[in-house]
């Protein structure tokens, strides 16, 4: 399972060298950092209220800053509130990026990739962008709900990390595996190659899922910072894409490879010509 991931892992970054690839982040970028421009001007205050509000009417500071002080701070009021308040954001913000990824750069990731290493793959248009759309937001409920049953278990590194990654692991695999496969599987293709290839699928995404912890940091670490918060807010925003245009750039090489293998394994098999046995 590992040399086909690999292989495609290295495809992938001589695939994101590329200055088409590079572009191809400015679009979910600025559509990403207006959207989330007018939704933090007009929504971060309120956030921050309504979570001081809820830990004071359910006496959480007290409980926080305890925690704290055994970790070497005491500002309990300062630090918990508005991390509390980007890490209920943050869902939100992975999922722009990662419908924005799908929608304007998942089919030139694919068709690069296409061109250049499998140009003689038929495309046989199993998928739709209604299909997208709808796994996208399907998954990202799930996850969301998973996101926030899982947020204790920030506090018992490293189980909170290994959780938050698979987790991520799960998103990407389910939405970029399906977009990697759209235009050239079918749908009992891509059903088959889901199921001889799910571990190494949730591995690829878990790994990514795993990059995503710098942008994360950085969003999180924005939010004790008001000066310096939209900084940190657009420099977040921008890896996100990035690690996302990556990770596409990832599903479809080892998603194509494994479609062209399956497709010449079937070839061979339906070529092969049936023995019968002579009952003489």
């Amino acid at each position: 399972m590992m040399r086909p991931v690999l292989g495609a892992f290295g495809k992938a970054v001589l695939s994101q060298l590329h200055m088409r690839m590079l572009l191809l982040t400015i679009a979910p970028f600025m559509l990403s950092v207006v959207i989330w421009g007018i939704v933090l001007y007009f929504s971060l205050q309120p956030m921050y209220d309504w979570v001081h509000a809820y830990f004071a009417g359910h006496d959480l500071f007290g409980l926080a800053g305890d925690w704290l002080d055994a970790m070497g701070t005491g500002f309990a009021g300062y630090v918990v509130v508005p991390l509390v308040a980007m890490w209920l954001l943050l869902p939100l913000m992975i999922l722009t990026a990662l419908v924005f990824i799908a929608l304007f750069a998942m089919p030139s990731i694919v068709r690069h990739v296409a061109s250049r290493d499998y140009p003689q793959l038929e495309r046989r248009q199993g998928g739709s962008v209604w299909g997208s759309l709808w796994l996208s937001l399907y998954s990202f409920i799930v996850f969301a709900l998973l996101w926030i049953v899982s947020l204790p278990l920030v506090a018992l590194p490293p189980l909170g990390l290994i959780v938050q990654a698979l987790l991520w692991g799960w998103l990407t695999y389910k939405v970029l595996a399906y977009d990697a496969l759209a235009e050239h599987a079918s749908r009992e293709e891509f059903r088959a190659l889901q199921r001889r290839h799910r571990g190494a699928l949730l591995l690829i995404g878990t790994l990514t899922g795993a990059m995503g912890a710098a942008p994360m940091l950085l969003w999180l670490g924005g939010a004790l910072s008001v000066v310096l918060f939209p900084v940190f807010a657009a420099i977040s925003i921008w890896l996100y894409v990035l690690v996302f245009v990556f990770t596409s750039l990832w599903f479809a090489h080892y998603c194509l490879a494994a479609l062209s293998q399956m497709r010449a394994a079937t070839a061979r098999d339906d070529a092969t010509p049936v023995q019968f046995k002579d009952i003489n």
